[in-house]
């Protein structure tokens, strides 16, 4: 007898079709870094075209680069910009520099661009200087206070900095998250201002590294949102899933400790290098693309992790392109999600035409979906890889697996090749229909072929139904699309 799936629906619950409609309206504003350490990135009109095409609503600068930022005017794109480390000890000391520089490199873009945060800094509590720490908050202080004297357009911008996961004593498991005592006295009073002023703690979350201190296919998987076992928190109990939403409690679980459990979290940068060099395993383009894709859809799933849950967490990418003149290994000069002649170095569900269409694919509302027309367990799968894959499937956001309980419509036959097929179907469906969303380790397939021979006549009418009900909501789904393209709000 097959297992039944682990995560039953609750009874009432919305259709999945409804479900992801309404999940869209919900979805994360998904930002890119832009970095400039290269002599061959395109012009900054190309780059604004170019972002123009994606779902991306957020541009972070590491300084401010004038070009770009004007020909984002009127985009509905909004931009961070970056306030460099060696200017933060004048900015501290003077409040009319911190005007100054608001002058020169702020007030002139806004309103036509939307300017919703300057980073004061990057990674400047763990560079060890002990005096460019010390003006930090100051420096921050100042600039608040002079885009407040300005009004307008400056005085909705938040000020913050950005730190790496350096900043954390202790992150595993995420429930022990504190932050490190060599930087603690100054976070607290960096968090006390962030609680204040409403701005957010921004971090560099990256599952990479953690792949590279721990080179195992099961911390591969747990990394790149694929089927796992999961890890268990032992403090909180819950089950992790994948590494970010394990990453990102712990700095919530930092947060909290220090008093400061209102601060909302911003990643400021993650991503997934495409090569690297002998010594650095998983830095291939496939990796990268699934990092990046199944975090795009995670994040759009509205889910939050289990201490957010159901909250937007906003998520820049690292980065828009390769950067071929960063110093160290080969991984740091290609996490680009472009290459710099503007084609896409993979596909990571990113491009205006998959926004359209929400997680269930284009606004044409077309059932049939893009890699194939159903993933389907493969033949020669064991039964424990059949449940691992069944009980993964039915734990993530979106997937309804009420149909296979006992006295649903796919219930019968009662094994668990059966509920896994319906399971890993009903995930790559929601998930956006790409291949990579059938990659369950080996033990799934995409097939053409429609999948009778393994579920009953019930059942299969119960899912042709599910896809005339996409059919009839295309054009309800396209317009919202249209209209949610555009609704792009401040940091929040």
């Amino acid at each position: 007898m097959g297992a039944a799936a682990r995560k039953p629906a609750a009874a009432g619950v919305l259709p999945i079709w409804l479900c992801l409609v309404c999940a869209s309206r919900a979805q994360p504003y998904i930002g890119v870094n832009y970095g400039e350490v290269a002599d061959n990135l395109p012009s900054a009109d190309e780059t604004a075209r170019l972002l123009r095409s994606t779902s991306i609503s957020r541009v972070r600068l590491y300084g401010v680069d004038a070009g770009l930022i004007r020909a984002l005017a009127g985009s509905g794109i909004s931009v961070v910009v970056g306030v460099a480390n060696g200017d933060i000890p004048s900015l501290a000391a003077d409040p009319a520099a911190a005007s100054r520089w608001l002058a020169a490199n702020v007030l002139p873009f806004v309103p036509a661009t939307t300017i919703s945060a300057v980073a004061v800094g990057n990674e400047v509590l763990e560079s060890g200087d002990a005096t460019l720490g010390a003006a930090l908050l100051p420096a921050m202080q100042n600039l608040r206070a002079a885009a407040a004297a300005a009004g307008g357009g400056a005085a909705g911008i938040r000020f913050s900095t950005v730190n790496t996961m350096g900043v954390m004593a202790q992150s595993d498991p995420p429930s022990t998250g504190a932050f490190h005592p060599d930087v603690a006295p100054q976070l607290q009073q960096i968090l006390g201002f962030l609680s204040r002023t409403g701005a957010p703690f921004m971090i560099n979350p990256y599952p990479w590294f953690a792949y590279q201190s721990d080179p195992r296919p099961d911390t591969l998987a747990f990394c790149l949102f694929q089927p796992n076992a999961g890890r268990v928190d032992g403090g909180s109990k819950i089950r992790y899933t994948n590494m970010f939403d394990a990453q990102l409690d712990a700095v919530k679980s930092a947060l909290v400790r220090a008093g400061y459990g209102d601060v909302d979290v911003v990643v400021a940068e993650t991503g997934w290098p495409t090569r690297g060099d002998a010594g650095e395993p998983g830095a291939t383009a496939e990796n990268a693309r699934a990092y990046v894709s199944n975090l795009v859809a995670h994040l759009r799933s509205g889910a939050g992790t289990p201490l957010m849950p159901g909250k937007a967490v906003e998520t820049y990418l690292f980065a828009l392109y390769d950067e071929d003149l960063k110093p160290g290994p080969t991984s740091e000069r290609s996490f680009g999600l472009y290459h710099t002649d503007l084609s896409m170095a993979y596909d990571a569900g990113l491009a205006s035409s998959a926004a359209a269409g929400g997680r269930g694919g284009g606004g044409g509302g077309a059932a049939q979906p893009r890699g194939g027309g159903w993933c389907v367990a493969r033949a020669g799968a064991s039964d424990a890889e059949l449940q691992a894959d069944l009980d993964y499937a039915c734990s993530q956001v979106g997937v309804d697996c009420s149909a296979i309980q006992p006295g649903g419509a796919c219930f019968e036959p009662n094994t668990v090749r059966a509920h896994a097929a319906y399971a890993v179907n009903q995930l790559y469906q929601a998930a956006g229909r790409h291949p990579w969303n059938c990659d369950f380790r080996a033990s799934a397939t995409l097939t053409s072929d429609d999948p009778r021979s393994v579920v009953s006549r019930r059942c299969w009418l119960a899912r042709q139904a599910a896809d005339m009900a996409w059919i009839l909501m295309g054009s309800v789904r396209a317009d919202l699309a249209a209209l949610l393209e555009h609704d792009n709000g401040d940091m929040t």
